[in-house]
């Protein structure tokens, strides 16, 4: 009996033992870190002698390296597609402000798929995909949420800190789960220091941990013991002999590298310290690491010979680092070539942390773990498409596809002639100098065809035909503060007073109190206007001195959908509200 029972209890130990390495594979903790406009160039181990990377560097080469990956030409785009696996334009994401950087929140993100196998999900950092309900980070997957709002701290969208100027990075009032906070020190410690405190909190359970740096994104500030490490620098000079192409720097692009490289080097002090937590809580080994940035660079720099910068479709725009980390699930320290991209993220994902993909729904991206492992592929000759152009895509403008190590860029009308586009043989020409369009058009009009489908598919896509609207009047968001980052209306909508702008919104019945918030004071004795479809409202301001803030109370609004117009009229002139807020009693 005793040796019966002791055989049962080794074998209850080695079943106990089997299942909890099983579900330890099946689990691995998730962090995604992506960064904000930091270019290919960007990184000691890119071949940059100037910037310091140590971190990031020794991360790469315990990695796997995917030296031919690309993302999007700018940042909500590159987001929307990271997040779900599909190109953004099938999310409703085709800008990154003009109410464009909205994403359906029918859309089903990494955060929700992880969520649904009992993981702990969190995001510190940049959203940008909407700030509103149902698009925040709340409604879409995640249980923790430190962000600031639109593209960026410090521009318009982001009201709370916007004002602060060149201080906007310091100090800042942050949204932590849809609250206003108030937060000491700089931007880059405070979002990795609060995903920090998220993993350890959550060491003991499956956690998915978005650290979405707002740096080296504009405006270019940065602790003063970092500039100066930087400040004497000449970043133009001292890349060797290797004859990749090296674009003039003016000496305000020097100064910015200066200032992105300290940037940089912050970021890569801060993965230190994530990474030192890791294996200080024993976790390391069970927890796969991206690195990744979401396009190139904003100002001209070293991008390892790469041409173009953020904004467009040549290779220093959209192509981008990117490095995998997972000790339990396979060899690190190895270079894959083959074209990848930010929509194989998520299938990837999926297949290590046992989710599955949606059916219901086209996913663009290809899981990246038959690469890792290296497995022969039967077919490597997918296309990547790429896009820019304000507010809608415009027919070949600022736009591209690549197959097979051939790409097609277009910077042309929409009745150009074939040799009026771009052609390069990146197997041959990886810096895009050689067009070789007018003596290879069959190959030029071969992926003009497909160039033609999939943006044909795309532009006739039910999100972006029909955008995402804010719920105003939800008990989920009250009150609500539409901002100009979302704000529709003429192209280019900033920080101007003088402008036409609306908000795409949909309205629960009930009375609701108002309020105008203008960029600056405006003259008294004027009209507010708020329209809404076939209802209006106007009130008379009465006041005898400039103000910046006006309020209609017990305003009536009845259940629509449409856009939401608001104007302020006084002596000819017309005031478009920096924000409105709407709060529902």
């Amino acid at each position: 009996m005793k040796i019966n029972s002791s055989i049962f209890t080794l074998l209850f130990l080695i079943a106990f033992h089997f299942s909890f390495a099983q579900q330890k594979i099946k689990s691995p903790n998730v962090i995604l870190i992506i960064t904000d406009d930091q270019g290919f160039g960007d990184l000691g181990t890119h071949g940059n002698p100037h910037i310091n990377t140590p971190t990031i560097d020794a991360f790469a080469e315990e990695s796997v390296r995917f030296t031919n990956f690309y993302v999007s030409p700018v940042c909500a785009p590159t987001r929307a597609s990271l997040m779900t696996g599909r190109y953004s334009l099938r999310t409703g994401v085709r800008d990154t402000y003009n109410g464009g950087a909205m994403m359906a929140s029918s859309e089903i993100t990494i955060a929700e798929l992880l969520k649904s196998k009992d993981y702990v999900t969190g995001i510190f950092g940049k959203w940008h995909l909407g700030d509103n309900y149902p698009m925040r980070p709340s409604d879409q997957g995640f249980d923790e949420s430190l962000i600031h709002l639109s593209g960026g701290m410090g521009q318009v969208g982001d009201f709370t800190t916007y004002y602060q100027d060149d201080r906007s990075y310091f100090d800042p009032v942050l949204w932590h789960n849809n609250q206003r906070e108030s937060y000491d020190g700089y931007c880059s410690d405070i979002f990795a220091s609060e995903a920090i405190d998220f993993i350890e909190k959550n060491k003991d359970k499956p956690f998915f941990t978005y650290l979405s740096f707002n740096a080296p994104h504009t405006p270019l500030q940065v602790p003063d013991e970092y500039y100066q490490k930087y400040k004497d620098i000449d970043p133009s000079v001292g890349f060797g002999t290797d004859r990749k192409p090296f674009y003039p720097m003016s000496e305000k692009d020097k100064e910015n590298a200066r200032k992105v490289y300290a940037m940089v080097e912050n970021i890569d002090d801060n993965l230190k310290k994530l990474f030192q937590k890791l294996e200080e809580l024993g976790i390391e080994e069970n927890t796969i690491v991206i690195f990744m940035t979401d396009n190139g660079p904003q100002q001209q720099r070293y991008v390892a010979g790469l041409r173009g910068l953020k904004g467009n479709v040549f290779q220093g725009g959209v192509r981008a680092p990117f490095f995998i980390r997972y000790p339990d699930g396979f060899q690190g320290n190895k270079e894959v070539n083959i074209l990848s991209a930010h929509l194989d993220v998520l299938p990837t994902l999926a297949e290590l942390c046992g989710f599955e993909v949606p059916t219901d729904r086209k996913i663009d991206g290809k899981s990246m773990l038959p690469l890792i492992e290296g497995e022969k592929i039967e077919s490597q000759d997918r296309s990547y498409f790429s896009y820019w152009t304000r507010k809608y895509p415009e027919l070949y403008e600022n736009i591209s596809i690549q197959k097979a190590g051939w790409k097609l860029v277009g910077n042309t009308g929409y009745n150009a002639a074939i040799e009026s586009f771009d052609l390069f043989d990146l197997s041959k020409d990886p810096y895009e100098l050689q067009n070789l369009s007018k003596t290879n058009t069959a190959k030029a009009k071969e992926l003009k065809s497909e160039l033609d489908e999939i943006y044909q598919e795309l532009i006739h896509e039910e999100n972006l035909v029909n955008p995402p609207v804010i719920q105003i009047g939800n008990k989920a968001e009250n009150p609500v503060f539409l901002n100009r980052n979302d704000a529709a209306g003429e192209r280019g909508i900033w920080a101007q007073e003088d402008i036409f702008g609306y908000w795409k919104v949909a309205i629960e019945t009930g009375v609701y109190d108002i309020k105008f918030k203008f960029v600056k004071p405006v003259p008294p004795n004027g009209k507010m206007t708020l329209e809404m479809g076939n209802q209006a409202s106007i009130a008379l301001d009465q006041s005898t001195s400039f103000i910046d803030i006006l309020e209609m109370n017990d305003v009536r609004l009845d259940k629509l959908e449409g856009d939401l117009v608001p104007f302020y009229t006084v002596d000819g002139k017309r005031y478009f509200p920096f924000w409105v807020e709407l709060k529902k009693r």
